[in-house]
């Protein structure tokens, strides 16, 4: 079984470098994956303001943290600036997002279009970052064939039919909590390898799937945790 929800899972080579000419053979640490989103957006900044190359410093402040960091991060992907011109951002907004795998428009299946799931949609289609809304499913009669975020949501009977359909190994779920597990189930058994869960249920997962909790009440509660005794 993977670990609990929301653990990033132990490093793996970095798929679809080699191809790059660099090494695949090192293994990237969990937590310079979790940096790796960080630093796509920083790049992603600097390249839409038409920057070509960037600092280490400046390109950590972006991304909120330290420069060391960042350079010993990088060096996991084979990246090294070059001393008194710093990084090319194009060539390493690439790289990163090669690294992570969102070089192209990725498709993802949202399975419960309550108002979360219309929202996320929306989010999705607008901000983009890679990823490509493909299908969205829900069981409520008065909601399917329903139009939300320019396509026809459809009916959860055909969850394993819509996902092997669109070639998703990508999940957003957002169904209620006692229907999430039975649902996780069918998304796994149809092919997904990757579910962004919206709900406090502990899903379990076989080997190889990896699920990340976004459980929006316990973050909250631990933003009051740290926020008790701090004067108003």
């Amino acid at each position: 079984m993977s670990g609990p929800a929301g653990e990033v899972p132990a490093a793996q080579p970095v798929a679809g470098l080699e191809a790059a000419g660099v090494p695949t053979v090192r293994p990237v640490p969990p937590a310079t994956v979790g940096r790796l989103p960080g630093y796509l957006r920083a790049l992603t900044e600097l390249s839409v303001l038409g920057v070509r190359t960037t600092s280490s410093e400046r390109l950590a402040a972006l991304a909120g943290v330290g420069s060391a960091q960042l350079r010993r991060d990088l060096s996991w992907l084979g990246s090294h600036g070059v001393r008194g011109v710093g990084y090319d951002v194009r060539r390493l907004r690439g790289r990163v997002a090669d690294a992570l795998g969102v070089e192209s428009d990725l498709a993802v299946v949202i399975v419960g279009i309550g108002r979360l799931g219309h929202a996320l949609a929306d989010y999705l289609r607008a901000e983009g970052g890679g990823f490509r809304v493909a299908a969205l499913v829900d069981t409520d009669p008065g909601v399917v064939g329903s139009a939300v975020a320019g396509l026809a949501v459809e009916d959860d009977k055909d969850l394993e039919e819509v996902v092997r359909r669109e070639g998703a190994v990508l999940a957003v779920l957002a169904t209620p909590v006692q229907a999430a597990q039975r649902v996780c189930d069918r998304l796994v058994s149809a092919g997904v390898r990757g579910i962004l869960a919206f709900t406090p249920a502990r899903l379990a997962v076989p080997d190889g799937v990896t699920v990340r909790a976004a459980d929006v009440a316990a973050e909250l509660q631990i933003l009051a945790f740290h926020t008790r005794g701090t004067p108003a």
